[in-house]
């Protein structure tokens, strides 16, 4: 069930909870504040909980505020970025179905923006769509910054995981995000060529940041911009 509350002067919108549980859990995501309580919680008694934690709770709401989402939307007119440009659904002539650049040549796209369909179909669609250019784009990617450190070409592999834009395990294969392609070139190079200085230095130690910027210089940089995104 949804609620309100105010904290710090600010009305505040969280979804409680009730569940089999010996103790109140809070957590803050990308969804907003989520309470869980024991079954038979009084409601004054989730406030009073709310009340001792109004800072932490509405600093945490500020930063993922701040964030950039990734989420996407199924329908017709829906924008879907792909490498920071957005694109949407279109039609061509012939009734079929395709991924238009929105920002290019507007007037001319405007009229074909005019297919309909129902969710299940835009997800279908949109997601093998990401996946092809993901795995094109991401494979150009890595055997750049795999010549640049002088290795031979690692296998890839696309990954859903929810906390982590990319890794790379003991076997030396490279897992990179799909949902990289949503974000700007340099972002994935970024990622790119952290993880395969991983297959060199496998952690995070002076040298292994020395190896980064020896083939991406801006590192620091992307690194904070990747920061925003949620």
């Amino acid at each position: 069930m949804f609620a309100q509350t105010t904290l710090n002067g600010r009305e505040i919108t969280y979804t409680l909870k009730r569940c089999k549980r010996k103790s109140i859990g809070l957590k803050i995501d990308s969804h907003g504040l989520s309470i869980s309580v024991p079954l038979q919680t009084p409601i004054p008694n989730v406030e009073n909980i709310l009340r001792e934690k109004a800072d932490w709770i509405t600093k945490k709401l500020k930063h993922w505020e701040s964030k950039k989402h990734l989420a996407l939307t199924w329908t017709n007119d829906a924008t879907y970025p792909l490498l920071g440009e957005p694109w949407r659904i279109a039609l061509k002539p012939s009734g079929e179905i395709q991924m238009a650049c929105q920002s290019a040549n507007a007037a001319t796209l405007a009229e074909q923006f005019t297919a309909q369909l129902n969710p299940n179909q835009i997800e279908k669609f949109v997601m093998a769509w990401y996946g092809q250019q993901a795995i094109t784009c991401f494979k150009q990617r890595i055997a750049i910054y795999a010549q640049a450190l002088n290795l031979p070409v690692p296998p890839f592999r696309l990954s859903r995981a929810k906390t982590r834009w990319g890794s790379c395990n003991s076997r030396g294969i490279i897992h990179l995000n799909w949902r990289l392609i949503q974000m700007p070139l340099h972002l994935v190079d970024y990622v790119a060529a952290h993880e395969l200085s991983h297959l060199i230095e496998m952690n995070h130690s002076a040298r292994f940041w020395k190896l980064v910027e020896s083939v991406y210089p801006e590192y620091l940089i992307a690194r904070k911009e990747l920061k925003g995104y949620s």
